[in-house]
């Protein structure tokens, strides 16, 4: 499968709708997991792509295995769905951004980069039609 890139997305055919995975490793440890922190950073987000929130962001803590535990968000959107698991073990963030409105996932990859002061990102972009 050949992996176009986020400007491939935004200037071809409108697609409906666009999923860009964020893996962002090496994220500073209070950040992840900082409930406060978590849903300022959607809110923050979401003003950059400009996508208008649909209710509460919802965000919880849990992980019986330490391995996956840490928190869960997700935020829907009115196109659809923002959501995140943050590792705590591992100090990794797990981001999706999917809507079907078009916006930049460059741009989302390097705020939540910058946001989390991760140490790399890594993202993939896949578009639905």
């Amino acid at each position: 499968m050949k992996e176009n890139t986020s400007e491939d997305h935004i200037n071809n055919s409108h697609p409906w709708g666009l999923l860009s995975c964020i893996d962002l490793y090496e994220c500073d440890p209070d950040l992840i997991r900082s409930e406060q922190k978590i849903r300022q950073f959607v809110i923050e987000l979401c003003d950059l792509i400009e996508m208008k929130r649909f209710g509460e962001t919802l965000v919880v803590n849990f992980g019986e295995d330490e391995r996956v535990a840490g928190f869960s968000m997700t935020q829907l959107i009115e196109t659809s769905l923002i959501s995140a698991h943050f590792a705590n073990l591992t100090n990794t963030t797990y981001l999706d951004v999917f809507s079907c409105k078009l916006y930049d996932p460059q741009a989302a990859a390097d705020f939540a980069k910058t946001f989390f002061k991760s140490k790399r990102v890594h993202l993939q972009v896949v578009r639905r039609s």
